[in-house]
C-alpha cells in the first residue's frame, strides 16, 4: 500500500495523521508543578509514579516542535514542562537536575548524563519555539554537562554522579553518550558553536572503534577506563536497564546520528530532487555513512522477525542470537528513521523497502487503534506487556518517527522543522548571536 511507501504523498499523509494523534495524545502530561507525568495506555496521567526529568524533557522537547508546526496549545505545554525543569526538578544546591521527583515529591538519588543530555535537547528544541526559559535553561544544561559529564581526555560523557555531585560512579555507558551526541548535535544547530558538533564526533569516532571487536555490534557496557565489558549483567540477561549483549536498536539508532553528524561536519551538495539519494556526499563523510550502513544492516539482520514472528528483538548474544525477545516500540520508531535517513543519503532500495516493512508491522502491531499512541512492549508473539514498559510513558520518539524520515538528514529534528516551516534555519541568535555552517 502506498501509505507505506517513502516518497509518497499517501505516506506524508499517513505520518501527519500519526503526528496529530500523538500531540493530541500525550496533553495531559502536566503536573502543577510542570515536570511530566507519566502516561497511561490511554493518555491519563498515573500520578503515583515518580515524575521523571528525562520524560519531562523529552515532552518539552516534542511539543516545542508541535508549537513549531502549529499545534494548538503545544507552546504552552511545553512551557510548563520547561517551568518544570527549572523549578521542581532543579537542584539548586549542587546544581543540576534530580534524576526526578516521587509522588510524594521526594528526590530521586543520583545526577544522570542521560537526563542531562535530554535537558540539553529539550531546551534547544524551547529555544527554536521561543519559549520563555529556554535559553536560560540551555546555558545551565550545558554548563552543567560540561563541568561535570563531559570528559576532555577520553572524548565520550561520564555516566552517573551522586545527587551531591560529589562521587562519580565507575561505570561508563553507551546509552547515555548516545544521547549527548544527539543532544551535542542539537546545541550545535542552534547556537552556531561548531564545538559541540566536534565533540559529537569525537564521541562517534571512539564508538566506531568499540565495534571493531564486535563485528559491528556494539558494546553497551564499560569501566572507568573504557574497557567494553561484553559478560555484564551475563547473569541478569533482561536486566531492564543495562541488560546483556548487544542492543540492535541501539545500533541503528547510532546510525542515524552519525549519519548526521558526517553530513554536517563534511557537507556535500544536496540536489533536492526528493527521491533516491538526494545529496552528495562528500570524501570525508563517506567512510562514516559506511559505517554507518555496517551498523544499521548488522542489526537489522540480527533483529528483525529473528524468531519467526515479525519484529525486532530488544536484545541479542554476540554471536547476533536473540536474547530477550521483546519488541519495544523505540527500536521500530528509529529503525523507521533510519531506514529512510539511509535510502535518501544513498539511493539503495534496499532501505525503502525496509522502511515500508517496518510501517506496515507499525500499523499492524504497534499502533494503538483503539486508545491512542503507539504500544511500548510487546512479547514475541507480538502481545501488548508490561515488564518494562507499562503504559505509554511519553512521545518522543514515536514523534520524531514522523519527522525524521522527510527532514533534513544532516540537521537535529527541531531545526529541520524550523528549516522546513520557515523556509531558512533561524539559530546561533538567542545564544551566541553566531550562525552555524551549512
Amino acid at each position: 500500500m502506498s501509505k507505506y511507501q517513502l516518497n509518497t504523498e499517501d505516506n506524508r499523509a499517513f505520518m501527519k495523521q500519526c503526528r496529530e494523534e500523538l500531540l493530541a495524545f500525550g496533553r495531559r502530561f502536566p503536573s502543577p508543578g510542570g515536570s511530566s507525568y507519566y502516561l497511561g495506555d490511554d493518555g491519563t496521567p498515573w500520578t503515583e509514579r515518580p515524575r521523571e526529568t528525562w520524560i519531562t524533557s523529552r515532552m518539552a522537547h516534542v511539543y516545542a516542535i508541535g508549537a513549531m508546526l502549529g499545534c494548538e496549545d503545544a507552546a504552552e505545554l511545553s512551557a510548563s514542562a520547561i517551568r518544570g525543569l527549572r523549578g521542581e526538578l532543579h537542584d539548586d544546591a549542587a546544581g543540576g537536575w534530580y534524576a526526578g521527583l516521587t509522588a510524594d515529591g521526594q528526590i530521586l538519588p543520583d545526577k544522570q548524563c542521560y537526563a542531562h543530555a535530554f535537558v540539553i535537547l529539550a531546551a534547544s528544541s524551547g529555544v527554536l519555539a521561543g519559549i520563555e526559559g529556554a535559553d536560560a535553561l540551555l546555558k545551565d544544561a550545558l554548563q552543567v554537562y560540561e563541568q561535570y559529564f563531559w570528559d576532555e581526555q577520553e572524548g565520550l560523557a561520564k555516566d552517573t554522579w551522586n545527587t551531591e555531585f560529589t562521587v562519580c560512579s565507575a561505570y561508563r555507558g553507551l546509552n547515555a553518550n548516545m544521547h549527548s551526541v544527539e543532544a551535542l548535535l542539537a546545541a550545535a544547530d542552534v547556537t552556531g558553536e561548531e564545538l559541540y558538533r566536534e565533540r559529537a564526533g569525537r564521541i562517534i569516532r571512539r564508538v566506531l572503534t568499540f565495534t571493531q571487536a564486535f563485528e559491528d555490534r556494539i558494546p553497551e557496557h564499560y569501566s572507568e577506563d573504557w574497557k567494553p565489558l561484553a559478560e555484564f549483567n551475563a547473569e541478569k540477561k533482561d536486566d531492564p536497564f543495562k541488560p546483556y549483549g548487544a542492543t540492535p536498536g541501539h545500533g541503528i539508532e547510532w546510525a542515524r546520528l552519525i549519519v548526521q553528524w558526517a553530513l554536517s561536519s563534511y557537507p556535500g551538495a544536496e540536489t533536492g530532487d526528493g527521491g533516491g539519494s538526494d545529496r552528495t556526499v562528500s570524501e570525508e563523510a563517506q567512510p562514516f555513512i559506511d559505517a554507518a550502513q555496517r551498523l544499521y544492516q548488522r542489526a537489522v539482520k540480527d533483529a528483525w522477525n529473528a524468531d519467526g514472528a515479525p519484529g525486532l528483538v530488544y536484545t541479542t548474544d554476540w554471536t547476533g542470537a536473540p536474547i530477550v525477545h521483546d519488541r519495544m516500540h523505540w527500536t521500530l520508531a528509529e529503525a523507521i528513521n533510519t531506514s529512510a535517513v539511509l535510502f535518501r543519503v544513498t539511493g539503495q532500495a534496499r532501505y525503502a523497502e525496509d522502511y515500508e516493512a517496518f510501517l506496515q508491522y507499525l500499523d499492524a502491531c504497534v499502533l494503538d487503534h483503539e486508545k491512542g499512541s503507539w504500544f511500548h512492549q510487546l512479547d514475541r508473539n507480538n502481545q501488548v506487556i508490561g515488564t518494562v514498559w507499562p503504559g505509554k510513558s511519553d512521545l518522543y520518539h514515536a514523534f520524531q518517527a514522523t519527522l525524521i524520515p522527510y527532514g533534513p538528514v544532516s540537521l537535529s529534528i527541531a531545526p529541520g522543522v524550523k528549516k522546513q516551516s520557515r523556509g531558512q534555519i533561524i539559530t546561533g541568535q538567542i545564544i551566541t548571536g553566531r550562525a552555524r555552517r551549512d
